[in-house]
């Protein structure tokens, strides 16, 4: 009996609404990877709340844009490029016929303005919400592992490469120290 109550549910098709909400992840994929700023900001909400990797917080679509373009571009620019190939975990969750919650991984490659190349596996959770017969993502949150991550290693190789030309360094300073107390 209990097997016949669950097969209604298990041949029950997916809800129509997971296919517009890939278009607004397929349409962002691609302006992301053409570094197409304006068309990325077509798939925001006016109100939109962005959390940066660097914890750094972005409001409205007019946010997004100053954030992106002052770490993109200009003189003091920090980030020479950039991509990202992301992954959805799972159908969104749906709340009603107008809010669906988003989340997933990205393998994100950077190249900074000094030339530091790395590639950062991340995480990332989006919030969307249907107006005007378009979804749009309300909010939008990028995170990294705190204690594993390409930018931690980099300072570990530097501490390392630090104590290890400073020891050496402790070590023949000792030495000619030692040679000069003997011969005087």
């Amino acid at each position: 009996l209990l097997a016949c109550l669950c097969l209604p549910a298990l041949s029950r098709a997916e809800d129509p609404v997971h296919e517009e909400l890939r278009a607004v992840f397929r349409g962002m994929q691609e302006a992301i990877a053409k570094n197409d700023i304006e068309r990325q900001l077509t798939f925001l909400h006016p109100d939109v709340v962005v959390t940066w990797h660097n914890a750094e917080v972005s409001r409205r679509r007019e946010g997004v844009r100053e954030y992106l373009n002052r770490m993109l571009s200009g003189p003091d620019k920090r980030v020479e490029s950039y991509s990202a190939e992301l992954t959805v975990d799972a159908l969104s969750v749906l709340h009603g016929d107008r809010n669906a919650v988003s989340w997933g991984s990205a393998a994100e490659h950077f190249k900074l303005a000094n030339g530091t190349t790395f590639d950062l596996p991340s995480r990332w959770s989006a919030t969307l919400v249907k107006e005007d017969g378009r979804w749009l993502i309300a909010a939008l949150h990028a995170s990294d592992n705190l204690f594993d991550n390409p930018m931690l290693d980099a300072v570990k190789r530097l501490a390392y490469w630090t104590g290890g030309i400073s020891l050496a360094l402790g070590l023949i300073g000792g030495f000619l120290a030692g040679r000069r107390k003997k011969a005087v």
